[in-house]
């Protein structure tokens, strides 16, 4: 696709369908996106008062609800509450926000004096309308039942439960409940262009490959001090390392570790490393007649070296861990477990219990039939694909014949919901919200869901998880949630490989750089380019 200016792709949609716009707010957004396309037109990007950033993920869409991750990084959304580096709820849009005793409803006073980058104000009745259509698409406020959403006045919002959440402030950090101004929707919902009221407005959209923004002078915070900033998709690692080699991106995000050293001596940039909530593992089918059995599982998971992998696959020593989340998530993270747990002999030993023994290939049989499986990943996260085939040659000492098919990863719910997945090699990111109550609540209780168990099912982490969603007690929470922890490690319904460090490099020309460890936000109108 050619790239257009993001002003002149809506104005060609409008022409098209030929409607009139007939309220007043729709001619204030016209009359406000004019200026607007004016003012862009009297200013151009050039190296000079651009920050170019590169990262390995695709745009497509400009709807929070499907790639919002990128339109909250790179300050163009807004959302009500946010979350601070240690995982703390702070305000956002939101300044204030309360549940009453019993859980089920929540008040949120709206900040004052914050203008879409239509020109309209952000009221009460705009917040509604944006969580409403949130509700109705695919996205973390689905996660709570929520029964009403309605202004109390100009400047409050009042949620009503139909049961408890405890994490419902969490909720609403997530992108996917980002709040836009009313001149973003069609009818149905779809966003058609994007008005948010970020630090940075929607200069022009190259899907999927690049964006760019412009900075918005009515920002009601911190006002940015750099006119541009792009976004472009570098798919490969090798193309994000030349990227920051040769300064076309200044700042360049998920570098793999095993090529930093090509950046070493190198007097235009700068490497960082931090931790992130974020986990490799793989995720099996526990109805599978070979892994159904618990015993299997751990067999498999006693044949992963994964202090190996860390160190010579990753280049991230220490990383290697066997639980689901980073010690960083504390409640989630329980002490003195083995963090490797590599014994290939005890591993060979309780298979051959089971049955399984050594064939004219040299792979395991049982009763004729083969130890093969088929272990699905994707390439947006190159270091998985290695990873695969480390975790290939790993059991294939076990005598485990490995298929290791890198596809899409939208095959991995595909074949969640159609039960052809037997496991999938996966990077799951915990810290969407500050909680990640959200995602154990649908993706590691009853049956699992398309990033986290499948087929496993246990009656005591349903329980524990359906009452820690209710609960109010920080005691209990953390008793509950140990209690989960604790299962997930000792029934092997997925098997964690290594926690997550986002390598960044930054050209020295940025100054003020900062990382957001739940990755949300690029801080762009905080940093300074010379």
């Amino acid at each position: 696709m050619t790239e257009l200016s993001y002003a002149s792709i809506n104005k060609k949609k409008k022409l098209k369908r030929g409607i009139l716009v007939a309220t007043v707010i729709a001619v204030g957004a016209v009359i406000a996106f004019t200026a607007t396309q004016k003012s862009s037109d009297q200013t151009v990007p050039t190296k000079a008062n651009t920050l170019s950033i590169s990262g390995p993920w695709e745009i497509s869409s400009l709807d929070p609800s499907k790639q919002g991750y990128i339109l909250t990084r790179m300050q163009v959304i807004e959302t009500l509450l946010n979350i601070n580096s240690k995982g703390l709820i702070t305000a956002g849009l939101a300044t204030e926000w309360r549940s009453s005793e019993d859980g089920l409803t929540w008040q949120l006073s709206l900040r004052k004096g914050v203008t879409f980058h239509d020109g309209l104000p952000m009221d009460a009745d705009s917040v509604v309308q944006s969580l409403e259509f949130a509700q109705s698409k695919h996205g973390t406020l689905n996660k709570a039942e929520v029964v009403s959403i309605k202004a109390l006045n100009n400047e409050q919002i009042s949620i009503e439960l139909a049961k408890p959440y405890a994490a419902f402030a969490s909720l609403l950090t997530n992108y996917s409940n980002a709040i836009l101004s009313p001149a973003s929707y069609k009818q149905d919902g779809a966003v058609e262009t994007l008005f948010g009221s970020g630090p940075y407005q929607m200069s022009s959209f190259a899907p999927p490959h690049q964006l760019t923004v412009k900075k918005f002078d009515n920002y009601w915070g911190q006002k940015p001090s750099i006119e541009f900033a792009t976004y472009l998709t570098g798919h490969r690692a090798e193309s994000r390392i030349l990227q920051a080699k040769s300064g076309e991106a200044d700042i360049v995000f998920t570098l793999e570790p095993s090529m930093l050293g090509q950046l070493d001596g190198s007097n235009e940039v700068q490497l960082y490393s931090h931790l992130v909530p974020r986990t490799m593992f793989i995720k099996l089918n526990a109805a599978h007649p070979i892994l159904d059995d618990i015993q299997v599982r751990k067999a498999l998971s006693m044949g992963l070296n994964r202090a190996a992998i860390a160190t010579n696959v990753l280049g991230s020593e220490g990383s290697e861990t066997s639980q689901l989340m980073p010690s960083s998530m504390s409640q989630w993270f329980v002490e003195g477990i083995e963090t490797n747990g590599y014994n290939l002999e005890q591993a060979r030993d309780i298979l051959a219990d089971l049955g399984w023994q050594q064939g004219d290939s040299g792979m395991l049989e049982r009763d004729g039939t083969p130890f093969k499986l088929t272990m699905i990943t994707y390439a947006d996260r190159p270091e998985l694909t290695t990873v695969a085939t480390a975790i290939q040659a790993q059991w294939a000492k076990l005598g485990v014949e490995l298929k290791v098919d890198i596809t899409n990863s939208s095959m991995i719910p595909a074949g969640h919901k159609d039960g052809s997945l037997e496991m999938a090699l996966i990077a799951r990111n915990f810290g969407f919200s500050g909680d990640p109550l959200p995602i154990m609540s649908t993706d590691f209780a009853h049956g699992g869901g398309d990033w986290g168990t499948m087929n496993w099912n246990n009656a005591e982490v349903d329980s524990a998880i359906t009452e820690l969603v209710g609960s109010q007690d920080p005691e209990r929470s953390l008793e509950l949630s140990q209690q989960v922890a604790a299962t997930i490690y000792n029934e092997y319904p997925v098997l964690p490989i290594s926690s997550y460090s986002q390598h960044t490099s930054v050209n020295k020309r940025v100054k003020n750089f900062q990382f957001d460890p739940f990755e949300r936000d690029y801080f762009i109108n905080q940093m300074e380019i010379k």
